[in-house]
């Protein structure tokens, strides 16, 4: 049992956090504002906090962290944010946070954290795990997102190699920057290649060097860029594409450490760390003999699995407007876009992910005459939606209907719109309660900040 203090302008979070914890033997004060949490706190000592980032006053979440854990270092706090940034998360987890959590959140899932938070605070001081950086330079507040950043946060001052997996477009090169600008070797090169953009050749010449006169054209000794990334990170794009014959190589870096260059006679020791990507299944690739197995378990120690844009659709807004403002700032203008343009790139699939979005955004900055786009303005593959499959034999007639999930959740969003984001007239409205609303929209991904 605990001693634990949750602090939430909502008394309704309050309540269900305050819930949760009882049912599993702790003891829970509440305060709804910082004032009742500093009283709280003088008067006894808790193993664990737990606050909202926007208290609706002018001190913050992040304010009580810092107040916290500059009289007891060993508090352990937990944040809670339906709105808040990355940059914002950063500062939160450096300043001491145990973890950061979205909302809505799963109450399971806050349990689990509790639960872990509990115990690196029964460890010695020496053993409990350091603090975590969250990566800056991503954009989406969505639990599949946030799930991303940990995971880069827990593979940035680690050594081994990371596997980044995701489809074409949804990020991996900035996920692999992210790992190297916030690990211990952010001082060092960063270098990146496309194992699929140069033939085996030229590929093995650009990771490995070679020495002059090992080819026609290579009249002075280079370095290759195992070599040039020394105490740094060598991103390894697109790793599925390589040869079985540069297979082998890059797995003797990964165990000796060492490199030959081409034509050379003798190894180099190489000192940087391995980040690789693919948008191929690389276990089906091993089990059909196109990829070496050991390879594979060198690279796959930590895996960080992106998900596709239309995975995290409440994420698109904020990715349009990023690319409005990059966009509009080299066009030397400003461009805006109607509720039903912004909703037609919600609904659209996007094939090619973030990338895709981004090229279209940036074509409508440069090509829309007026100051706001309507959906007319967006391209044609955007504004006509993809027919969704159906089974082979299926009535045709049912073949564009949404799916029960998507009915709901349109049904939802629909509610909060109609009561102006007022949870508790939502809740009327679909006739549930509160609780089972918060659950609704952690299913769908909704914040209802």
């Amino acid at each position: 049992m605990a001693r634990i203090l949750v602090i939430d302008d909502d008394p309704d979070i309050c309540s269900v956090i305050a819930t949760l914890l009882g049912s599993q033997g702790h003891e829970v004060e509440v305060a709804h504002d910082p004032a009742r949490a500093f009283e709280l706190a003088d008067a006894e000592r808790f193993a664990l906090v737990i606050t909202d980032l926007d208290l609706k006053t002018k001190v913050s979440g992040l304010d009580l962290l810092k107040e916290f854990k500059s009289h007891d270092p060993s508090t352990e706090v937990l944040l809670i944010s339906g709105y808040g940034t990355l940059e914002t998360a950063i500062e939160a987890v450096r300043a001491g946070a145990f973890d950061y959590v979205s909302k809505p959140f799963d109450v399971r899932e806050l349990g689990a954290m509790v639960d872990r938070a509990l115990a690196r605070k029964r460890l010695p001081a020496e053993l409990a795990p350091p603090a975590r950086a969250l990566p800056s330079g991503l954009v989406g507040r969505t639990a599949s997102m946030l799930q991303v950043y940990k995971e880069i946060a827990n593979a940035a001052d680690a050594v081994a190699p990371v596997l980044v997996i995701g489809e074409s477009g949804t990020g991996k090169e900035l996920v692999a920057r992210a790992i190297h600008e916030h690990g211990a070797r952010s001082a060092r090169p960063f270098v990146a290649v496309n194992c699929g953009a140069l033939a085996e050749t030229l590929l093995e010449s650009e990771l490995f060097g070679h020495v002059r006169g090992s080819f026609t054209g290579a009249v002075a000794d280079k370095k290759g860029l195992f070599e040039q990334a020394s105490g740094g990170t060598v991103f390894l794009d697109e790793i599925g594409e390589t040869s079985p014959g540069l297979q082998v190589k890059l797995l003797r870096v990964l165990q000796e450490g060492e490199v030959r260059p081409v034509g050379g006679v003798r190894d180099l020791k190489v000192n940087a760390r391995v980040v690789a990507a693919t948008n191929r299944d690389l276990e089906q690739e091993v089990a059909e003999r196109r990829f070496r197995q050991d390879l594979f378990y060198r690279l796959s120690v930590m895996v960080i699995r992106l998900p596709p844009l239309r995975e995290r659709r409440d994420d698109i807004p904020l990715l349009v407007s990023r690319f409005l403002r990059n966009a509009g700032a080299r066009a030397g203008r400003t461009l805006q876009l109607t509720p039903a343009a912004t909703k037609t790139l919600v609904d659209h699939d996007w094939p090619g992910n973030v990338r895709e979005l981004e090229n279209v955004v940036e074509r409508l900055v440069f090509s829309c005459r007026r100051p706001q786009a309507d959906v007319e303005d967006l391209p044609e593959q955007v504004r006509s939606r993809p027919v969704r499959q159906v089974e082979p034999g299926a009535d045709a007639l049912f073949a564009d209907l949404p799916t029960l999930d998507e009915l709901e959740r349109r049904y939802l969003l629909k509610a909060l719109d109609v009561a102006k984001g007022n949870r508790t007239r939502a809740a009327e409205i679909l006739g549930v309660n509160r609780r089972t609303l918060y659950r609704m929209a952690s299913r769908f991904g909704i914040p209802l900040d």
